[in-house]
């Protein structure tokens, strides 16, 4: 704990329950009471999300995007506006990424998912998927056949065999949501990072000095846990790599990223960190370039204003977008 030139002090909160990752909060304060009232405002904003956006769990009373899963080619189903400012988003992201970034791959991503568990669970018998498998229910990801009635405020997939997974999405513009929830609250300096989706809320104290966020190394066996340390304030970085979730097969690592075009790992880069000020964005741009080609995702970002990238190559070599190495802390 460290004080500023105000008298407040330096307080972090963890949690594990939420998004299947640790969320941390770090923020300035005149006593732990203080920022325990915003650490408990953060939770249970979050939670909220969390609850609409699983896929795996049913919540009393609550109709989530597991409840649309289990609905499909059956009904509407009634939810919340979160819900449906969600899946608008990622039609953007969708149209944004030239498909790279499709929340109605659930039915492919469940193969994935089950197979990574299974090889996880009982390595030896590690296996990859069927091709013939991840191509029929490829059949079933067509992002238009999710029908949402605003006025009903109602969400219908009309193919019964697919399935949403909003995983590379959900997280990010929760992150965001909840973060332009505590502005409005008027809170003017905090760093939310949920799993590694890292928003800055103004500066670290009212001295401005800025918020110091690692990048973390993707090369596991380093000694080095960070690439480098980079500055912010109020922006956020987000940071898509081939370490977070994986399983082995015949001495070959399988991440969980997948390109909708191959149906496999992508298989370009180790890392891609975005810093942009919105976090929704963030999130669906670091999964999006780590599934395109090094000249096309720079032309995508180059066209966007106020957003930069990171590269990690497969060698370890950096690659910068034109503007990201300003927000690199220097030794």
């Amino acid at each position: 704990m460290t004080s500023c030139g105000s008298g407040n002090k330096r307080y972090q909160a963890s949690f594990l329950e939420l998004f299947d990752t640790v969320t941390t909060i770090i923020g300035y304060a005149k006593d732990e009471a203080t920022f325990s009232k915003k650490a408990q405002m953060i939770y249970d904003d979050l939670k909220v999300y969390h609850e609409l956006y699983d896929i795996y769990n049913n919540y009393e009373g609550i109709n989530n995007i597991k409840t649309i899963n289990d609905n499909a080619g059956i009904q509407p189903v009634k939810v919340d506006q979160k819900i449906i400012d969600l899946l608008k988003f990622s039609e953007e992201a969708y149209d944004m990424s030239k498909g790279k970034k499709n929340i109605a791959l659930g039915a492919v991503l469940q193969v994935w998912h089950d197979y990574r568990e299974e090889g996880t669970n009982d390595p030896e018998n590690a296996k990859l998927p069927p091709m013939e498998l991840l191509k029929e229910k490829a059949e079933h990801t067509d992002i238009h056949d999710i029908i949402i009635d605003e006025e009903a405020s109602t969400v219908y997939l009309a193919d019964p065999e697919m399935s949403l997974d909003v995983g590379a999405v959900a997280k990010g513009y929760a992150t965001e949501r909840v973060a332009q929830y505590m502005i409005g609250q008027g809170y003017t300096s905090l760093l939310l990072s949920v799993g590694g989706n890292v928003r800055a809320i103004g500066s670290r104290d009212e001295a401005d000095k800025l918020w110091s966020v690692g990048i973390q190394n993707p090369d596991l066996e380093s000694d080095k846990q960070y690439l480098m340390i980079t500055k912010l304030e109020n922006l956020s970085l987000v940071t898509s790599g081939d370490y977070e979730r994986y399983y082995t097969v015949d001495g070959v690592r399988y991440h969980h990223i997948i390109d909708p075009d191959t149906l496999m790992p992508a298989n370009y880069y180790t890392a891609v960190s975005i810093i942009t000020k919105d976090s929704g964005l963030a999130d669906a741009l670091s999964a999006t370039l780590f599934n395109m080609p090094l000249e096309e995702g720079k032309a995508l970002i180059e066209s966007m204003e106020g957003t930069e990238a990171m590269w990690v190559n497969k060698d370890g070599s950096l690659v910068y977008s034109s503007g990201f190495e300003k927000f690199i802390k220097k030794d």
